[in-house]
């Protein structure tokens, strides 16, 4: 399962604002809807974050065991 957790604490700790990434730098309200649900997106959205953010994909998103994995490691 992923998680968008880590992209939020390193946007916050940047100071860029989903209204910065979807009305500054054209990201789309859907992409921004997609992160907040843990959805999947694109390498290609990731690169474009990592550039803007300064950062690694590490900061931007984790990958957590699938809830029927979690009992069975």
């Amino acid at each position: 399962m992923l998680s968008y957790g880590p992209l939020w604490k390193t946007m916050k700790n940047r100071k860029i604002t989903t209204y910065t990434l979807i009305y500054k730098l054209g990201f789309s309200a859907n992409t921004i809807t997609s992160l907040r649900r843990n959805k999947s997106i694109t390498l290609y959205t990731v690169e474009r974050l990592c550039k803007i953010l300064d950062c690694t994909p590490n900061d931007i998103v984790e990958i957590l065991p699938d809830e029927d994995e979690a009992g069975n490691g």
